[in-house]
């Protein structure tokens, strides 16, 4: 019923721009201090980006308003052309639900749910109780994994790489524009890391969705498309790799 791969992929359009974000803590008092200083760069959907720095760089404080759990003090993101800085929560959250997709180091599924509802679970919350065609993707989305016939174990009963699998494919479920995947491979061995990172390029070109891997490993990002590199706060390099295909606008009147 589902397939993946599309023979006329769509063209490369704007899923996240950040135009001179700025984050500050402690507002107003002696002790503030930014920690973001002037942020740009965009991500298209063909792309499939890493976000590199040292620990204290500011990739995690940057992670959280990309994924609109922060926000910035300054400057506006824009998630799919449509600034975010001014949503209230209620619509912060709606818009993440819809358009992001997270993977982090840590798989954080619900212990006492089987593969296949944690995998619903984002389904669930934005639509109740799952129908028949939602739990066909799900299921799908298993298979695809390479968990076909584990739908219903208990996360104790799948390997570390086995539960990473299940995460990417609840990451998945709502169909994101934009993946979020936080150290994805920090807590694997490096034969599973190797294929998870495969696992993620895959969908990345299957789902045409745009792909921001966020790490401290710059052999991981060399093997993307592009490497964004965050220091003290600033961007200091932004590196498309040579075999990374180039973005182009589309008009949205077109």
């Amino acid at each position: 019923m589902y397939e993946l791969t599309t023979d006329s992929p769509p063209l490369a359009h704007s899923v996240l721009r950040l135009d001179a974000l700025r984050k500050s803590y402690n507002l107003d008092l002696p002790t503030e201090v930014e920690v973001l200083h002037g942020i740009n760069f965009e991500v298209h959907s063909s792309e499939f980006a890493a976000l590199i720095g040292p620990s204290g760089s500011g990739k995690s404080t940057l992670l959280n308003i990309i994924g609109l759990l922060d926000q910035p003090t300054s400057g506006e993101l824009y998630l799919l052309d449509r600034p975010t800085r001014e949503l209230d929560d209620e619509r912060r959250t709606a818009l993440r639900r819809e358009s992001i997709g997270f993977v982090f180091q840590f798989h954080h599924l619900i212990e006492a749910f089987t593969a296949l509802e944690n995998i619903l679970m984002p389904l669930m919350v934005r639509h109740g109780k799952p129908g028949q065609e939602q739990k066909e993707w799900a299921l799908h989305l298993l298979e695809s994994v390479g968990l076909k016939g584990s739908h219903g174990k208990k996360p104790s009963e799948l390997s570390g790489g086995q539960q990473q699998r299940v995460a990417i494919a609840r990451a998945l479920a709502t169909r994101p524009a934009l993946l979020l995947a936080d150290e994805p491979t920090g807590n694997l061995d490096t034969q599973t890391a190797a294929s998870i990172f495969e696992m993620l390029r895959r969908f990345h070109k299957d789902f045409s969705c745009a792909v921001l891997i966020v790490t401290h490993d710059p052999r991981l990002s060399e093997t993307c498309d592009r490497t964004i590199t965050l220091v003290d706060g600033h961007i200091i390099k932004d590196h498309r790799h040579a075999q990374a295909p180039q973005p182009s606008r589309v008009d949205s009147e077109t």
